[in-house]
């Protein structure tokens, strides 16, 4: 059994979950609107203001998606009502980022600047030049709208300029050995 399948989700006031046929689930909130088709092997069942999600049996297969289904709805519900960010950090001269209306520009050493449009319910922060935040409701698209991001110039190893993660560790190298 899954231990974290078996916890209950509790929904929170002023959200409302809406389980379809073959476990396509909405779930609306103060921030927006999620809908998200979930494992139809799945049971979801709904009981006042919690949800659980039951495993019809304990196979392997049943029990990877127990959890996976009861974090994803979790999130689902989290990001309605709470909502997701994700904060980088750009390290190097001359590196920035300015944000023009719903356009995110990154100076990032290249000869071109690297442009971000805001869009899919994703909007960026840059409350200084060296910071950006994303934020959004879907943590999945957060997440891989940062990961790109992050990809245009990834932290080098010997300096460590590039745009990292908020906290990321980058493993530092010596460089040249002298004599």
């Amino acid at each position: 059994m899954s231990r974290i399948g078996n916890k209950p989700i509790t929904i929170p006031a002023g959200v409302d979950v809406t389980i379809g046929e073959g476990n396509f689930v909405t779930v609306k909130g103060p921030l927006g609107t999620l809908s998200q088709q979930l494992s139809p092997k799945m049971k979801i069942e709904k009981e006042g203001s919690t949800i659980r999600i039951v495993t019809p049996s304990l196979e392997k297969e049943y029990n990877s998606l127990h959890g996976l289904t009861r974090t994803l709805l979790n999130n689902m519900v989290v990001g309605v009502t709470e909502g997701y960010a994700k904060q980088l950090e750009i390290v190097g001269v001359g590196y920035r980022a300015v944000k023009n209306g719903k356009t995110l520009t990154l100076s990032l050493g290249y000869s071109h600047p690297i442009v971000f449009e805001e869009g899919n319910g994703i909007t960026f922060e840059v409350p200084n030049p060296n910071t950006i935040i994303v934020k959004g409701i879907d943590k999945q698209i957060v997440g891989e709208i940062a990961a790109q991001i992050r990809r245009k110039r990834p932290p080098e190893p010997y300096l460590g300029k590039g745009v990292r993660y908020a906290g990321e560790h980058i493993r530092r190298k010596s460089g040249k050995a002298g004599k």
